[in-house]
C-alpha cells in the first residue's frame, strides 16, 4: 500500500487523514475486508459507527457494489475529511457521511451490516488530545453502549462486525447477549505466532436456538517478519503493493 503522512493510496481510493485523530490502520484494513453480511438482501444497507477517515466505509463500498453505507462519525474535523475521501472516490453516491454521536444517531433505517473499530483503550492512562481521546480511549462509546446501538439499527436478518483487543472479546460477547444479540463469527489475529493474539473480529446477529460460532484465525506476518500469504490474500483487492 503507497503512503505517505497525510495520504493512504489503495487501488479504488485515496484515504486523506491530515485532519483526523487517528490514521489509517491495520485494524481498520482487517474489519473492512472481514465484516460480512448475512446475504440476505440483494442491495445491503451498511452502517458504519466512528467512520474516522472513512477507510471501513470505503472498503465495504467497494466489496459490496449495490451497497449504501451510511458512516456516522462525532468528530468535525474526522467528518469533513471522510466526506472529501468518499466524495472523491468512485463510490461517492452511495455512501453518506452524518456528523453525529452514534449514541444520539436516529432513523427509520434498519441496516443489513453494521460495524464499528471502537475506542479501546479503556483503562490505559489518556493523552492531553482530547480528539485522539474520543478516537482511541472509551470516553464516549463503550461496548455496552455500542452493542445498544447496534441492536436498535440492526435489521431482523442483519449481522454487526466489532474488532477488538483480543482480550476484550469475551466481554463484548457478553454485552452482546444483554441486547438479544450472538455471537456468530469470531476471527483471532495474531501479529505473528510466537505472539499472544492481538486483536478479534467479532460479528453478531439476532439470537435464535443453538447459534454455531464459526471459529478462524488469522496470521498478519511470517515468522520473518514478511507478510503472511493470508494476509496478502485478504486484502489483495485494496492494496497497491505487498507493503
Amino acid at each position: 500500500m503507497a503512503s505517505s503522512n497525510t495520504v493512504f493510496r489503495f487501488k479504488q481510493f485515496a484515504v486523506h487523514q491530515e485532519r483526523t485523530a487517528m490514521k489509517v490502520g491495520t485494524d481498520g484494513v482487517l474489519l473492512g475486508v472481514l465484516a460480512q453480511t448475512s446475504g440476505a438482501a440483494d442491495a445491503p444497507l451498511i452502517l458504519d459507527i466512528g467512520t474516522g477517515t472513512g477507510l471501513v466505509a470505503l472498503m465495504l463500498a467497494q466489496r459490496f457494489p449495490s451497497a449504501t453505507v451510511t458512516a456516522v462519525e462525532i468528530d468535525p474535523d474526522a467528518a469533513a475529511q471522510a466526506i472529501d475521501n468518499c466524495g472523491a472516490s468512485p463510490f461517492a453516491a452511495r455512501i453518506n457521511v452524518v456528523l453525529a454521536d452514534a449514541n444520539e444517531f436516529e432513523t427509520d433505517v434498519k441496516f443489513d451490516l453494521i460495524v464499528s473499530n471502537p475506542p479501546y483503550f479503556t483503562d490505559q492512562l489518556q493523552c492531553p488530545d482530547g480528539r485522539r481521546n474520543m478516537a482511541r480511549h472509551t470516553v464516549g462509546l463503550d461496548h455496552s453502549a455500542l452493542m445498544r446501538i447496534g441492536a436498535k439499527h440492526l435489521a431482523p436478518t442483519g449481522r454487526m462486525a466489532i474488532i477488538v483487543p483480543a482480550d476484550a472479546a469475551v466481554p463484548l460477547v457478553a454485552e452482546a447477549q444483554n441486547t438479544g444479540l450472538a455471537l456468530v463469527a469470531k476471527t483471532t489475529i495474531f501479529s505473528n505466532r510466537r505472539k499472544p493474539a492481538r486483536r478479534a473480529i467479532c460479528q453478531f446477529r439476532w439470537a435464535a436456538e443453538d447459534v454455531p460460532t464459526e471459529e478462524n484465525e488469522l496470521t498478519l506476518l511470517n515468522l520473518d517478519g514478511s507478510i503472511s500469504t493470508e494476509y496478502q490474500d485478504i486484502t489483495k483487492d485494496f492494496y497497491l503493493d505487498k507493503q
